[in-house]
């Protein structure tokens, strides 16, 4: 889990930033991108750190107080759903990434994305494939981003009722593709992902 990390550091490259996002692949709800540096990223206490999807909703919120307790700093970008539609999901997801760690309070030495490097950034950054599950300053990233997202999406289950959003967090379901043909899209929906567009259309 921290090859990748022990490499770096023994190279005297330190500080390391994780970066990952949560929502991506939503068809409601923002898109939420997370980096971290950790103080220590092979502390033991952080070894129950994982991609935030192998691990269940209970335990990661145990875990973001954890990541939070331990990080040298932590940064979160909220991108509506209406700047997802503008600009697009993947150019939504790499101005967030580049947001994400200038909004770090310490500037690292070597960033690291779970599956695409982030353009245009002079920081050195490189994606792993899988990284959530490899590197656990980007585990960590996934954590913050996941929980933070599905707070959101629970919130915005009262403000919408009826979509089911602390269920499916905005994900496509059939209880969700349900409720979508019954109540048709709310403002949270994303027009550029087809099957919103196409209730919209019809």
């Amino acid at each position: 889990m921290i090859a990748i990390e022990r490499t770096l550091i023994d190279a005297g490259i330190s500080p390391l930033a994780g970066v990952d996002e949560a929502g991506r692949g939503a068809c409601a709800g923002p898109l939420v991108i997370a980096s971290v540096i950790l103080e220590d990223p092979f502390d033991q206490e952080l070894a129950a750190v994982k991609d935030s999807k192998a691990v269940k909703e209970s335990a990661r919120e145990k875990l973001y107080d954890l990541i939070m307790a331990k990080a040298l700093s932590v940064s979160v970008v909220i991108v509506p759903a209406s700047e997802v539609d503008s600009r697009g999901v993947h150019a939504a997801n790499l101005d967030g990434m580049r947001r994400a760690v200038q909004g770090l309070s310490i500037t690292p030495a070597y960033v690291l994305t779970d599956g695409y490097a982030i353009e245009g950034m002079t920081i050195p950054n490189v994606a792993i494939w899988k990284g959530d599950q490899v590197a656990h300053c980007i585990s960590a990233a996934s954590i913050i981003a996941k929980v933070t997202r599905d707070r959101i999406m629970r919130e915005m289950n009262s403000d919408f009722p009826g979509y089911g959003f602390a269920q499916h967090k905005g994900y496509i379901t059939a209880v969700h593709s349900q409720s979508l043909i019954s109540l048709g899209p709310c403002i949270e929906h994303r027009r550029s992902f087809s099957n919103i567009a196409a209730l919209i259309n019809i």
